[in-house]
């Protein structure tokens, strides 16, 4: 099949020949109309056509080679590889992808359907990362916030330095379960170091069985420290220093717990929201996370969730957030991180995916 002619005109490229603007932009969805029914593509759309061996490129009569065009391309697009890279997977995927020029908050779009009028439906939005990028949870709420907007999905594309790619959906989730607070009659635990024990076997067994709180020890209940501040403050757990002969405030057990988790105020805050939710949580640390969330009881489910707690600027490097996806997704759970803003909460979710 004979090549598709163009010329690099100020940065851009513009294809003239009726035939050719039909093959790009009808049928292969390129470029954009400009009046005299000719056809525009952008750099990153002419080298890709370029290295597919479909476009041959003009500048002042002279030829341009695929070399020359991606040296102009990386000194006009920033961070043009990593782009580049991303447009080129998606369009071997068959998406109607186009480079965005309009908002800082993401890098391209996927236009709906065949048609490739500017009046297309775009239904995807996507944000280009390299590796070595810093991931702020700042930045992922505003990108949520403009994907939502104008009701589009959001996907992050991570490009490692081998050139592998891995996708993200992300989205701001409203998490819920099944499970009603009960009420519980007082009872008194003690404090041995880093957990608190209930040895009254009555209420033990209710706690556990109604609400899944803490795990068995001997007859009675051991339970997590947050657990522990949780009844406290419901007034449903009287904490006793045995070595001291006293009692806790829950303001004096939350300083005793800072001592070993200065972030007990952040995690609480999430604990707190979660069981409102109608959720039952447990520790998630065997899973690198602060919680593991149940929506029925345990019995009935596997926990769905693991819930990572963050503060509202939390920042951390893809890699760390790559185990963490990769390592809930290894184990059939959806994984959120908790951005604490004083009160208000929002539950981000990163899933992996499979364009």
């Amino acid at each position: 099949m004979q090549k598709i002619s163009g010329e690099l005109v100020d940065g851009r490229i513009i294809v003239k020949k009726p035939k050719d603007v039909g093959r790009l932009y009808s049928k292969s969805r390129f470029g954009k109309t400009i009046p005299g029914n000719k056809l525009v593509l952008d750099l990153i759309e002419g080298v890709f056509l370029l290295d597919e061996e479909k476009l041959r490129l003009f500048q002042d009569g002279d030829e341009i080679y695929l070399q020359d065009l991606v040296k102009i391309s990386a000194g006009q697009i920033p961070h043009f590889e990593i782009k580049y890279l991303i447009f080129r997977d998606l369009r071997k995927r068959g998406y109607a992808v186009k480079l965005n020029k309009e908002s800082k908050e993401y890098d391209f779009y996927i236009l709906k359907g065949e048609n490739n009028s500017e009046e297309s439906e775009k239904v995807c939005f996507i944000s280009a990362f390299s590796e070595r990028d810093v991931m702020d949870i700042n930045k992922i709420k505003r990108s949520i916030g403009t994907a939502s907007n104008i009701n589009g999905d959001l996907w992050f594309a991570i490009v490692d330095e081998e050139g592998d790619i891995t996708y993200y959906d992300v989205l701001m989730s409203d998490v819920k379960g099944e499970i009603s607070e009960h009420k519980f009659s007082k009872t008194t635990g003690i404090l041995l170091e880093n957990r608190i024990v209930i040895f009254d076997k009555k209420m033990a067994e209710k706690l556990l069985e109604k609400e899944f709180y803490g795990k068995p020890f001997g007859n009675g209940l051991q339970l997590s420290m947050v657990e522990s501040l949780y009844l406290l403050e419901k007034k449903v757990v009287n904490i006793q220093d045995v070595v001291k002969g006293k009692s806790f405030s829950p303001k004096q057990f939350k300083n005793l717990i800072q001592k070993t988790q200065p972030d007990i105020d952040l995690r609480f805050t999430v604990f707190t929201d979660l069981k409102k939710r109608g959720l039952i949580v447990k520790t998630g640390f065997k899973f690198g996370a602060h919680f593991r969330a149940y929506t029925k009881k345990p019995g009935e489910t596997h926990a769905e969730y693991l819930i990572h707690v963050v503060d509202k600027n939390f920042k951390s490097t893809w890699s760390e957030i790559s185990r963490a996806v990769r390592l809930a997704h290894s184990v059939n759970k959806e994984i959120f991180f908790a951005r604490v803003d004083d009160s208000k909460i929002d539950y981000i979710k990163l899933g992996r995916l499979r364009p």
